[in-house]
């Protein structure tokens, strides 16, 4: 396919040709078309031999490949590895073939790593990603994700970020917070809150709460989709509260937890450039920074998952659209 600054298209080619079979040189030709003399010349003969075909483009990868690994030994390696369950160094030892050649060649073939396997068997047992589609909804409101971002407390004073690891600072026991959090899926508009515990009430309340500040946006949440704990599966107050909001509750797929991404990505987001962005001397002092940071998030800071605009940028562009 031609790149987006191409000169020539197939159909730019065909009236380059053209022009050329007219009897006009080609030089003048290739100077009318804003290209070299060594351009025109080399689409001119591939038209006189192959005719209309020879205008399209063709594949960058070679037609053949003499130095790749024959497939006797590809069949050798895979065999190895199925029986050895070794690595590529330990096959490659034993076959005379370099250990990155295993490597290629099992990578080739979708072979896991011995990591995602069962020592005694071979058969994987860690889950992996089915797809590598990321979907979006269509609109605000349609999907909200939620999840819970566990804490450390920070002692008065500070931590040993503040005070180094050799001294004496007390952290057992002073507990943990749970930063509750929700994320649009079409828009990237976030709300987080801090409690103390992550039981079904305090996730009703957080809900509740959630909802409102979207409406409070403009939008309606229609969705909204956990995973499989229990403070979302089982909790009769958090499923209570979803019904008295109208909110259809969706569950993520056991152990996919990248179908709740989105969620997952702003914790991360979250703990890089708000919880861990700085020494703090107390706990008060980081929560007190939380409501400054999630206002930066959606109305400042660039998401790239939805090209380079704010949050707030996709409220107000499907509050025109939809209006």
């Amino acid at each position: 396919m031609s790149h987006a600054n191409a000169r020539l298209t197939p159909a730019g080619r065909l009236v380059m040709v053209q022009r050329i079979a007219g009897g006009r040189p080609v030089a003048h030709v290739a100077a009318e078309m804003g290209v070299s003399r060594t351009t025109a010349w080399r689409w001119w003969r591939r038209y006189q031999a192959e005719g209309r075909a020879g205008l399209v483009d063709r594949p960058s990868h070679a037609r053949s490949h003499p130095r790749r690994t024959s497939a006797c030994i590809e069949a050798r390696i895979r065999i190895a590895r199925m029986l050895s369950r070794r690595g590529p160094v330990w096959i490659g030892h034993h076959l005379g073939v370099p250990a990155s050649t295993v490597g290629r060649v099992l990578a080739r073939h979708r072979v896991p790593r011995l990591r995602e396997c069962d020592p005694l068997t071979g058969v994987p047992i860690r889950s992996s990603r089915r797809t590598a589609n990321r979907y979006e909804h269509p609109y605000p409101g349609s999907l909200v994700h939620i999840d819970v971002k566990k804490l450390g407390r920070i002692p008065d004073g500070g931590g040993w970020k503040a005070h180094g690891r050799s001294e004496d600072v007390r952290t057992r026991g002073i507990g943990y917070d749970y930063v509750h959090t929700a994320i649009d899926d079409h828009s990237r508009l976030a709300y987080a809150e801090i409690h103390a515990d992550e039981k079904g009430t305090t996730c009703a309340g957080f809900l509740t709460r959630a909802v409102a500040f979207y409406a409070s946006h403009g939008i309606t949440v229609e969705r909204v989709i956990s995973d499989n704990a229990g403070n979302y599966r089982l909790s009769r107050d958090f499923l209570a509260a979803a019904d008295q909001l109208g909110v259809r509750l969706k569950l993520i797929t056991p152990y996919c937890p990248w179908t709740n991404g989105k969620v997952e990505r702003l914790n991360r987001t979250l703990a890089a450039e708000w919880a861990y962005s700085r020494v703090f001397t107390s706990n008060a002092e980081r929560a007190a920074l939380l409501p400054t940071w999630l206002e930066h998030y959606n109305l400042n800071r660039p998401h790239l998952g939805i090209g380079g605009q704010r949050p707030i940028d996709r409220v107000n562009n499907a509050a025109g659209q939809y209006s």
